[in-house]
């Protein structure tokens, strides 16, 4: 079935959330396009444009020309957005006890969006042709933080992982330790931007990454995208 749609489990009365899959010149009045699959998302009309794997774009009033599966996501009612965990979303200190008590950061529901066959070193661009292709489960969620918010420094993950901004501006953060001092590279994210993933694949289902953090410049709203083996 072509541009079979259906919402996200963490869209609201505040944030558009969609998901499109089979996607045939479906016109997008104006949302974030995350291009949720390992095959290029074609948009425009007189003159096409591709948006690789992963990446992502802000359309309004234009057109998905194809793509095998699209995320559209937009913050339609940015007043009193911050009310996330009135509506659901969790505080990660109940998933982590160690996360410090002071850090205001909030976690939509999880959408587990169906499964791709990729390779992880093409996701992790440590090769552009695919040699060993493996099925993922690939699944969304939404993360809110106010300004100035030093959203955690970690380096595990037991997924491929990459983010996508939704609102506001903010900076993905690489460090040399586990310490803020040691920054080595900043990554700004503003609306509509998807960084290169920061993992590196260390084998079979083993992937590696940098100390590494989100840092919300103002108030954020930012997608993670999780590849699950």
């Amino acid at each position: 079935m072509q541009n079979k749609t259906r919402d996200l489990a963490f869209a609201d009365s505040f944030i558009v959330a969609k998901l499109v899959e089979n996607v045939v010149d479906y016109v997008v009045d104006d949302a974030i396009v995350v291009n949720v699959s390992p095959s290029p998302m074609v948009t425009g009309d007189e003159h096409p444009a591709v948006v690789p794997a992963w990446k992502s774009t802000w359309l309004k009033g234009a057109r998905i020309r194809s793509a095998e599966r699209a995320a559209l996501i937009k913050v339609r009612q940015p007043t009193n957005l911050g009310g996330v965990m009135f509506r659901g979303w969790d505080w990660l200190g109940n998933r982590i006890a160690s996360f410090p008590r002071d850090t205001p950061l909030f976690i939509s529901a999880q959408d587990e969006i169906g499964t791709v066959k990729t390779d992880a070193r093409v996701f992790t661009n440590e090769r552009s042709v695919p040699e060993h292709l493996q099925e993922f489960t690939v699944k969304l969620n939404l993360w809110w933080a106010p300004g100035d918010t030093d959203c955690f420094i970690h380096n595990e993950h037991p997924f491929l992982e990459t983010h996508t901004q939704i609102h506001g501006t903010g900076r993905m953060q690489k460090f040399k330790e586990r310490d803020a001092a040691s920054l080595y590279e900043d990554v700004v994210m503003p609306i509509g931007y998807s960084h290169d993933p920061f993992c590196r694949v260390a084998g079979d289902n083993r992937w590696t990454y940098p100390w590494h953090r989100y840092y919300a410049d103002t108030e954020c709203v930012w997608l993670a995208i999780e590849l699950h083996p």
